[in-house]
């Protein structure tokens, strides 16, 4: 059984009286451990399947299955409870609060999972530390670089270890170096980790880290890249 099974999904908006179909008919499967770039142009419907997966819209036909859990047949309050134990997010603006240091900012989503102060404390310095801000856990983001918000918003996406992660144009802000230094980041935790990653791009040197490259078109899925292991390449 796959991690993420989805079927037939589609949304269609009403703008005036035009039918937009943002998503058209999506057919996907995504397994543990997978890195997925979700790569398309401005409107293809990358950013609308991402937040389709994600719990944050409802589809308006179509099914998102995470193992036996179908996600849209769950009330707001239960995708809510499942997002908090199972997702973490990495957005292309941070999205720190201002007033917390880098610290607070990382533990903030275990204090929505109920652990205690002390042990939100270490996890978020634990982490902090594997991306390289062991000396910058007590600045705020006005302190920080982009690169080192962007190292900020990380850690706070896979502190406590959730299974998935999303992200949306998470290079968008930064310079080609920083992007290729934050993707490789992210691609030795997953791994270590053994999470799945999936993430939005219009930057098609962003996809070389994805071992599964989906590429959107007028809300469908055109065709799915899939990158061959080692085994794979010398079997050929």
């Amino acid at each position: 059984m796959s991690l993420i099974e989805v079927r037939g999904l589609k949304k269609y908006y009403k703008v005036g009286s035009n039918i937009i179909k943002a998503l058209d008919g999506i057919d996907l499967n995504i397994e543990r451990g997978d890195f997925v770039a979700l790569l398309g142009t401005s409107g293809s419907g990358k950013s609308t399947l991402l937040n389709m997966l994600a719990g944050l819209e409802r589809p308006t036909k179509g099914t998102i299955k995470y193992g036996k859990v179908d996600l849209t047949k769950l009330s707001e309050e239960e995708i809510t409870k499942f997002r908090n134990l199972n997702i973490g997010f990495v957005f292309q603006s941070y999205n720190l609060l201002p007033q917390l240091t880098a610290r607070e900012n990382v533990a903030l989503p275990l204090t929505f999972k109920g652990i205690p102060k002390d042990d939100r404390k270490k996890e978020a310095y634990r982490i902090l530390k594997q991306v390289g801000l062991s000396d910058r856990v007590n600045n705020k983001p006005s302190e920080l670089s982009g690169g080192q918000q962007q190292r900020v918003s990380i850690a706070r996406a896979f502190v406590g270890t959730p299974s998935i992660i999303f992200a949306d144009e998470p290079t968008g802000n930064l310079d080609t170096k920083t992007s290729f230094e934050i993707m490789s980041l992210i691609k030795s935790i997953t791994t270590a980790n053994n999470e799945t990653f999936i993430m939005v791009t219009h930057d098609e040197e962003m996809t070389e880290f994805a071992d599964k490259t989906l590429f959107m078109r007028d809300g469908k899925l055109e065709k799915v890249h899939e990158k061959l292991t080692i085994d794979e390449v010398l079997e050929k």
